[in-house]
């Protein structure tokens, strides 16, 4: 079974800044795209950014500038650094790691597995 194991949430002040990591099992994840998603409370869980396994990040409008998406595939990590942080930005935030592979008998598959979530809060 493959785990996702997110870390680095916390409390921080508006202004602040907080790095989010990423594991997921070593065998899957040079063949996998990675995405950080939020979700705040009595809202969607919406995207923040994502990075392929190429290493093309890409991100929603609001946090571009301020937050960086990077993939450390040696560590089978990926981080989210999040700089100028906005009380907006609190939220549970949710790690996705979508495995890309090829099947012998059905063809292309894209499997989706998600962490538990690590609680991220800006406030003063």
């Amino acid at each position: 079974q493959v785990q996702v194991v997110e870390s680095g949430g916390g409390l921080v002040q508006p202004g602040g800044s907080l790095r989010l990591s990423c594991a997921t099992s070593g065998s899957i994840f040079s063949s996998s795209a990675m995405y950080w998603y939020r979700q705040a409370p009595g809202k969607q869980r919406d995207l923040v950014a994502s990075i392929s396994t190429g290493g093309m990040p890409n991100y929603t409008d609001s946090v571009k500038g301020r937050f960086t998406i990077t993939r450390d595939n040696a560590k089978n990590t990926v981080l989210l650094q999040m700089n100028s942080l906005e009380p907006e930005n609190t939220a549970v935030y949710y790690c996705k790691v979508v495995q890309f592979g090829v099947s012998m008998y059905d063809g292309p598959y894209a499997y989706d597995y998600w962490g538990q979530g690590t609680q991220v809060t800006v406030s003063s």
